[in-house]
């Protein structure tokens, strides 16, 4: 039986509704899309809730009316401004001898507990890049080895509380309920990098209208994400200033003349800022200029994250460019000698069934990305911004399924006291009623047994 999702991209520029069946083999059909400007949101993050509440709902009112589906709670992507990324780790002994799932889940559990986290930060995604058996480093999947002791290296995403909850209002305010949270650069890799890349290693760069998020993945997850406030409508404000030409003109050149390669000595005729009624000419050589001068400073920003990262031995697929920015005539060129002698691809999102050709753009990666992570496209194994442990091969399991009882090696922050007392009152209540029906059952079994002899 399929179940219909809906995903909405909350960009600097524009919001992406999405709505997609989902089969019993997590096979993908698109259904519906809505795509509109984005107000009320300043590169990536809410300004203005009740505008941008105006906003997503447009965007999935569209999507509906596309698919006819009256879906109401969805998954959204999140900027990564405000975010802030830390590596843990956690070690459990293994008492059975053999990795169950509970096993990896206390695990990740301790790596999160083991995190410095600050109280005004709510994590984002737990990730799992290095699971340890016994002295055996990079085990792919542990689940049903033997071990005595299991350890787990972790990358953990938080964002400022007030942030995501800014995001929640929002979506909220359009009718929708929240239904899990993603990075939107986690969901740009997920879109577009293929088996080959992640186990390579390779640098996923989405660039965007105002922003341009980059993440690492490297040994099947993420290792490292960066959030830059720089996208291609700097270029737009950029010509505006140097042309002194009115923002909207601007962005006119910038679509029709925009080009990193060779310039042109033509010259066109652009109204001047203030008294628009007056032009002048200006050489399509200096538009070229200040073009390149802006994404080639971005670019080697860029190149300096990566080189900060200490991941840079790492990527071996290279760097790929994702994001309507990435659309630039020339930027391949660009980034090939911005990034030295790494490999440089220009990436769109996957294909799918029922894909629309205006979701083929690499602007829409992100968007694509959110419904393949909710088909299970994710890392093998993480802890989501619900605390839930995902893993690949199964549906999302609550942390509150853990059983505290039977695992001692998860320590107890003093906050979580009161919902640990309130977990193992509901256990025995459940452990009560379990008994109570046993017992009800032996005494019918025994009056009918009496009455039968």
């Amino acid at each position: 039986m399929s179940r219909t999702v809906l995903a909405i991209d909350i960009g600097s520029t524009k919001i992406c509704a999405i709505t997609a069946e989902i089969d019993n083999n997590n096979d993908i059909s698109i259904t519906g899309a809505g795509t509109t400007k984005a107000q009320g949101l300043k590169k990536g993050s809410i300004t203005n809730i009740e505008l941008a509440s105006r906003s997503i709902k447009t965007a999935v009112e569209d999507a509906k009316r596309v698919s006819g589906s009256s879906i109401s709670t969805a998954i959204v992507s999140m900027s990564g401004a405000y975010t802030k990324s830390l590596n843990s780790n956690g070690i459990v002994n293994i008492q059975s001898k053999e990795i169950s799932l509970e096993e990896i889940k206390r695990v990740m559990h301790t790596s999160l507990y083991n995190a410095n986290i600050p109280n005004e930060y709510e994590v984002l995604h737990a990730l799992p890049f290095n699971f340890k058996v016994d002295d055996q480093d990079y085990i792919e999947d542990p689940l049903g080895m033997n071990a005595s002791r299991l350890e787990v290296e972790t990358h953990i995403i938080t964002t400022q509380k007030s942030n995501l909850n800014n995001l929640k209002k929002a979506v909220r305010g359009a009718g929708i309920e929240v239904e899990n949270i993603v990075l939107n650069s986690y969901a740009s890799a997920i879109a577009t990098l293929n088996e080959d890349e992640k186990e390579l290693g390779a640098a996923v760069i989405d660039m965007g209208g105002n922003t341009s998020n980059i993440a690492i993945y490297s040994g099947n997850s993420i290792r490292y994400n960066e959030y830059l406030g720089v996208g291609s409508n700097h270029v737009t404000s950029d010509l505006s200033m140097a042309l002194h030409t009115p923002l909207n003109v601007a962005d006119k050149v910038k679509l029709t003349y925009g080009s990193l390669l060779t310039p042109s000595n033509e010259l066109i005729e652009l109204p001047i800022i203030g008294d628009e009624n007056t032009t002048h000419e200006v050489s399509l050589e200096v538009v070229h200029n200040v073009i390149f001068a802006r994404v080639e400073e971005t670019l080697m920003i860029l190149a300096q994250f990566i080189e900060n990262s200490g991941l840079k031995d790492q990527i071996g697929a290279g760097i790929v460019l994702t994001g309507g920015f990435s659309k630039m005539d020339g930027i391949r060129d660009l980034a090939v000698a911005t990034f030295g002698s790494m490999p440089v691809r220009l990436a769109k999102p996957m294909e799918m069934n029922g894909l629309f050709d205006s979701l083929r753009g690499p602007e829409f990666s992100s968007a694509i990305g959110l419904i393949m992570y909710s088909a299970n496209a994710y890392t093998r194994y993480e802890i989501d911004v619900n605390k839930r442990v995902r893993h690949t091969n199964e549906m999302p399991v609550e942390q509150s399924s853990v059983d505290f009882s039977s695992t001692p090696d998860i320590p107890v922050a003093p906050s979580d006291e009161p919902k640990k007392a309130k977990m193992i009152n509901l256990a025995v209540e459940d452990a009560k009623e379990k008994k109570s029906d046993e017992a009800s059952s032996l005494n019918k079994f025994w009056n009918w047994a009496t009455q039968l002899f």
